[in-house]
């Protein structure tokens, strides 16, 4: 299995295997329901009856990409036409001009979790679940399947939202608030580990608001819950049998479950979600401005009591930052009020508001406090300003 983005020992848990091989290598949101809002379970049986019915099994084919091609031994350039000749490998027959076709990367077939968040068959998986999917395909509790289509992906936090078209009402599952969960709470996690079939595992939250250096909104929820390869996009479940998170990576010098997961909390899915559902895309908030921490040096530079903030370390010119009349030098300590600690603090602040929302910026400017107003732009692309 790759190792994700950054971090070498951090592994996502989609488990791909190339067809025919048999080993597997390891590789609106207001109509969302919620159904166990006042009940607490006393038990993991009864919880896992209420809610496993909405957990289903989503298994993706797509020709592999480079990463996958080297991980199956094959360069990225491998020489397909020339075995082919060479081997008398099958010939794959004309193509559209009538001329002879080259033979085509390999196709492999991946496997995920997802969990059912509208009875319409609205599902929430992880994007790297259905990433680069020519076809997927769901397998609910029933052993029934059915075709699904992607309606979007946000990679920036791992979330997409795919679609099952259905004539009769599904089970679902509600989302809970992970703001509120609090570390030592147990928690029940069910997914498709390595292929198996849905498995159902318990832990507690380990910890929150776990920063795994792989994107600019982390805030992942950390659990000892066991969830390995094929778990990814599966739900982490409270007491009330709410989804408060959703399985997407462990720490692992194994590639196994060794203890160490990590879940993206509900409280970003929702959002997201809530954006996907409506164009299949998520727009966020843009200001125009290279940040940095406040480091021990500069907050004794500055006089500060100690180093918490943003520091404003340029503004890009025609961005909304530049036109409310923010100043290389500024510290942000604040955005509607809240605080904030560390850049990820304002990444995630700016990133969770619409283009066009206005939010009031404290800041302190040659350590005088300021408070500007500043009207949001679109977000672009590139993820290198906040």
């Amino acid at each position: 299995m790759q190792d994700f983005r950054k971090a070498p020992l951090l592994r996502t848990l989609a488990t791909t295997a190339m067809l025919g091989a048999g080993a597997v290598a390891t590789s609106g949101l207001a109509l969302v329901p919620n159904v166990a809002a006042a009940e607490t379970f006393t038990n993991t049986v009864d919880l896992v009856k209420k809610v496993m019915p909405a957990v289903v099994t989503i298994e993706i084919k797509k020709q592999a990409n480079d990463q996958e091609m080297a991980q199956m031994g094959m360069p990225q350039d491998f020489p397909f036409e020339f075995f082919q000749r060479r081997f008398g490998m099958p010939d794959m027959g004309p193509g559209p001009n009538g001329q002879g076709q080259q033979m085509q990367r390999p196709e492999i077939t991946g496997l995920g979790t997802g969990f059912i968040i509208q009875k319409d068959g609205h599902i929430v998986t992880n994007a790297h679940v259905v990433d680069g999917a020519e076809s997927v395909k769901v397998t609910f509790s029933d052993g029934s399947t059915a075709d699904a289509k992607v309606i979007g992906e946000d990679k920036a936090t791992d979330i997409a939202l795919i679609k099952v078209d259905t004539d009769k009402d599904l089970p679902t599952v509600g989302f809970g608030d992970s703001q509120t969960a609090q570390v030592g709470e147990p928690v029940v996690a069910i997914g498709n580990p390595f292929g198996l079939g849905t498995s159902v595992s318990t832990g507690i939250v380990s910890a929150k608001g776990r920063d795994l250096k792989s994107g600019p909104f982390d805030n992942y929820i950390q659990t000892d819950a066991a969830i390995n390869k094929g778990n990814s996009g599966g739900p982490l479940f409270d007491a009330q049998g709410e989804v408060i998170g959703m399985n997407t990576a462990i720490l692992s010098p194994t590639g196994g479950s060794v203890g160490i997961g990590f879940s993206v909390p509900s409280d970003t899915i929702k959002g997201v979600v809530a954006d996907l559902q409506n164009d299949g895309t998520v727009k966020r908030g843009f200001l125009g401005v290279q940040i940095q921490p406040v480091s021990e040096d500069i907050a004794a530079a500055l006089g500060l009591d100690k180093p918490e903030g943003v520091l404003v370390a340029d503004v890009s010119s025609d961005t909304p930052a530049k036109k409310a009349g923010l100043k290389r030098g500024d510290i942000i300590v604040g955005v509607d009020g809240k605080p904030m600690k560390e850049p990820r603090d304002l990444t995630r602040a700016i990133g969770s508001d619409a283009p066009g929302t206005e939010v009031q910026l404290s800041l302190l400017r040659a350590n005088k406090p300021l408070t500007l107003s500043v009207t949001l732009d679109e977000r672009p692309t590139e993820k290198t300003k906040s």
